[in-house]
């Protein structure tokens, strides 16, 4: 499981960054979570189901204060922990379409901002109104996220190139040079 920290003073936030070894193609993303009561280490903390998703793509160096301004690539509500935790829907998971469709294809990277949950009164998540909010915070958890889509086989690397500022004529043969002489035609 993921956990926000467990201080009630500070926001339940969670930023997850996703790198990938090539660019490909998302689909949909998969969340799921807990709601209630997670022991460790014989204390046990309240926890919530995030409530919103943001979601970055091809972001690097993304922080707390970054992505509270940001705007996001595209933001998902998921659905209520009553309706994940279900006996119908027992051990099974959400999938999320992402869309525009356009927007995630060749990414190399994908960034999750869970900004608020499910204990927090609607509209108080990302820092936006919690200096209202007098109430104690409850760490937001995740346990299981997953991206369904495919690999582009196209690997990321650096370019070996030479740049010349002035070309030089010996590096730069014209074929049938050698019948007209140095010049060429």
């Amino acid at each position: 499981s993921l956990i926000s920290q467990d201080d009630p003073d500070e926001d339940p936030e969670l930023l997850l960054v996703v790198p990938f070894s090539e660019a490909v193609t998302m689909k949909s993303i998969s969340i799921l979570s807990h709601h209630g009561n997670l022991t460790a280490n014989i204390t046990t903390i309240a926890t919530a189901a995030p409530r919103t998703v943001r979601i970055y793509v091809d972001r690097s160096n993304l922080d707390f204060e970054t992505v509270r301004d940001l705007e996001p690539t595209a933001t998902i509500t998921l659905v209520p922990p009553s309706h994940q935790w279900s006996d119908e829907h027992a051990n099974g998971t959400t999938d999320y379409p992402l869309r525009p469709a356009g927007r995630f294809q060749n990414i190399s990277e994908i960034a999750l901002y869970f900004c608020d949950n499910y204990e927090m009164p609607e509209g108080h998540g990302a820092s936006s109104n919690m200096d209202d909010y007098d109430e104690d915070r409850v760490s937001t958890e995740i346990t299981y996220v997953g991206f369904k889509g495919k690999g582009t086989n196209m690997k990321r690397k650096a370019v070996k190139a030479v740049y010349e500022t002035r070309g030089m004529k010996k590096d730069h043969k014209v074929p049938g040079s050698e019948y007209f002489g140095m010049e060429g035609v």
